[in-house]
């Protein structure tokens, strides 16, 4: 992530800085026009982090899609996007659902394109053989096992990637330059 307009790079591949901090512009924009006293939400650098492990995740399943000729069809797109629009009681209920889980609706196509690749990812794992139980692990080993080979970069600003939890860690990014005044006596 040398260039300052890198949020994470993934191999070759660049999540910008500006596509980033839309998609954090657009959920807070999102989270004024519905009620969100009674929901739990992130802000600051921990919703940035979670935006960008969004980001990061839903891309290496992308990877992960092409390397095992996962085809993703738009009909496939629209028909689990209705199927969502249609279990959340419709688009207004949908809009506060996706801010409840902190994804902004200009994301919601990579979510449900995250949700069908996952979703074929578990139906070729259990007609394999690997028992419904053992399904989800397996899909957090080619998610991490992808990431490691990819060679995923955070912005220190945001922290550090792990690759064994999948997650962004936070981290000092100024390595100590930066501390809080004291007061002497």
């Amino acid at each position: 992530c040398g260039q300052a307009n890198s949020a994470a790079t993934l191999g070759d591949i660049t999540i910008s800085q500006t596509e980033f901090q839309k998609s954090i512009d657009t959920l807070l924009a999102e989270r004024k026009g519905i009620d969100v006293t009674q929901m739990q939400l992130q802000s600051g650098g921990d919703l940035n982090r979670s935006q960008l492990r969004f980001m990061i995740i839903t891309t290496v399943f992308d990877e992960i899609a092409k390397e095992l000729k996962l085809e993703v069809t738009k009909t496939e797109v629209v028909t689990t996007s209705q199927g969502l629009i249609s279990q959340s009681g419709g688009e207004e209920a949908l809009a506060t659902n996706l801010v409840a889980a902190q994804i902004a609706s200009t994301n919601f196509d990579r979510y449900v394109r995250a949700i069908i690749i996952s979703d074929k990812l578990t139906a070729a794992l259990q007609s394999s053989g690997v028992s419904e139980e053992e399904v989800g692990a397996r899909i957090s080993e080619l998610v991490t096992a992808k990431g490691k080979e990819l060679g995923i970069t955070v912005n220190p600003r945001y922290g550090t990637w792990d690759h064994e939890s999948g997650d962004i860690i936070a981290t000092d990014s100024a390595n100590g330059a930066v501390t809080s005044p004291t007061t002497t006596e």
